[in-house]
């Protein structure tokens, strides 16, 4: 009887990596690099110089790649969501009534107030 061998699948769960950039970043040095191509056909077809069409390309897309391998050095796999999520949490809330708390009912009240 022959025996088998099964690989084992070290990378699974695992977030995507490329050139190390993580997850998410990778999706947005992508998109910022279409940008980039259609910023060049734009420029190109407005008869602009193509000396200076390439250096504003080139000067960009450097900006793009030192800006994206900064956030994923800075907040990792999944801190750029979370701060964007933390954002959007207000730091108080203000409630200058009561009537919203005394209209409260617990769940299976009717509405007396009392079981």
């Amino acid at each position: 009887m022959e025996t088998s061998v099964y690989r084992i699948n070290k990378g699974i769960n695992r977030p995507i990596e490329f050139r190390g950039l993580r997850a998410q970043y990778i999706g947005y040095l992508a998109v910022g690099l279409v940008a980039l191509l259609l910023g060049f056909t734009l420029l190109y077809l407005a008869r602009v110089n193509l000396l200076v069409c390439i250096t504003t390309v080139f000067i960009s897309g450097g900006a793009l790649f030192a800006g994206v391998y900064h956030l994923n050095r800075t907040y990792g796999q999944y801190g750029l969501l979370k701060e964007f999520a933390r954002r959007c949490v207000p730091r108080c809330v203000r409630v200058r009534s009561r009537n919203v708390f005394l209209h409260l009912r617990r769940k299976g009240e009717t509405h007396g107030g009392h079981r």
